[in-house]
C-alpha cells in the first residue's frame, strides 16, 4: 500500500508538472487562419487594433480554443498589443479554453514585464485558473520563476491559496521543484513575503518536511528559519 501511495503521488506530480507547461498557444495553422483582432494581436499591430475597434469589432471575440485577442497577445508576448486591447475595453480577466488568464500565461512563460503589465491593465492576480483550481502564483512557484513570483506578490496575489490537489505555492515550489537555485530563490521570496509555512498537504506533511525528505537543505533552512522565534 505504501508503494502504491508513493506511485500515485508520482503520477499526480508528473501530470501536474505537464499541465503547467501544457498551455496551448496558437499553432501555425491557427495563426495563418487569424483575421481581425486576433491577427492584429499576434502581429502586435496597434494601428489595426485601433482601426478594428473603431469599426465595431468585438473586442472579446473568441477563436476555436476560446482565446480572446488579449490571450493571443499574451502568448506572443506582445505588450503593446495587450495595452491597446485593454485600452479598448478588452476583458483582462477572461479565461481561455484551458482556463488560463493573461497573467497566468505570462507567469508560465517567465515574462515578468508582461505579468506586471497585465496586473496594471486590470488582470486580477488572484484569479482561480487551470483544471487544478490554482493561481498564477502557484504556477510560477512550481516552475521556479522567482521574479514572476515577486511581481505577483507585489501585485496582490494571494500567498496561501490552496489548489484542488491540496497544495499552496510554497508546497509546489518544494515538491515540484528541483531544489536548485531557481526554487531556492522562489522559496525565499514566498517565505519572505509571509507565506504560511504551517499549511500542510492533505497527508499532513508540511513544506519543511517535504524539503527535508528530499534533501533540499537550503530550502529547509529557509523555511525552518522563518519558523524560529525572534
Amino acid at each position: 500500500m505504501i508503494v502504491m501511495s508513493r506511485l500515485l503521488i508520482v503520477l499526480v506530480v508528473a501530470a501536474h508538472s505537464f499541465s503547467a507547461m501544457a498551455q496551448t498557444p496558437p499553432d501555425a495553422n491557427e495563426i495563418a487562419g487569424y483575421d481581425g483582432l486576433h491577427k492584429a494581436a499576434h502581429s502586435n499591430d496597434i494601428r489595426s487594433i485601433r482601426k478594428l475597434v473603431a469599426a465595431g469589432a468585438d473586442i472579446n471575440a473568441r477563436d476555436q480554443n476560446n482565446r480572446t485577442a488579449a490571450h493571443v497577445a499574451a502568448f506572443a508576448s506582445n505588450d503593446e498589443a495587450l495595452a491597446a486591447l485593454a485600452e479598448a475595453g478588452a476583458d483582462m480577466n477572461a479565461l481561455e479554453g484551458g482556463r488560463y488568464d493573461v497573467v497566468t500565461i505570462a507567469a508560465v512563460a517567465n515574462d515578468p514585464e508582461l505579468v506586471s503589465l497585465a496586473i496594471e491593465l486590470g488582470n486580477r492576480p488572484g484569479l482561480t485558473t487551470s483544471i487544478y483550481d490554482g493561481t498564477a502564483l502557484i504556477a510560477a512557484a512550481h516552475l521556479g520563476h522567482h521574479e514572476v513570483v515577486r511581481r505577483l506578490i507585489n501585485g496582490g496575489a494571494p500567498l496561501d491559496h490552496i489548489n484542488n490537489l491540496g497544495w499552496t505555492a510554497l508546497i509546489e515550489a518544494v515538491i515540484l521543484g528541483d531544489g536548485g537555485q531557481r526554487h531556492i530563490k522562489t522559496v525565499e521570496v514566498l517565505v519572505g513575503a509571509g507565506a504560511d509555512i504551517a499549511i500542510a498537504d492533505r497527508d499532513g506533511t508540511t513544506p519543511l518536511e517535504h524539503a527535508q525528505s528530499r534533501g533540499y537543505l537550503e530550502i529547509a533552512a529557509i523555511i525552518n528559519n522563518a519558523g524560529a522565534p525572534d
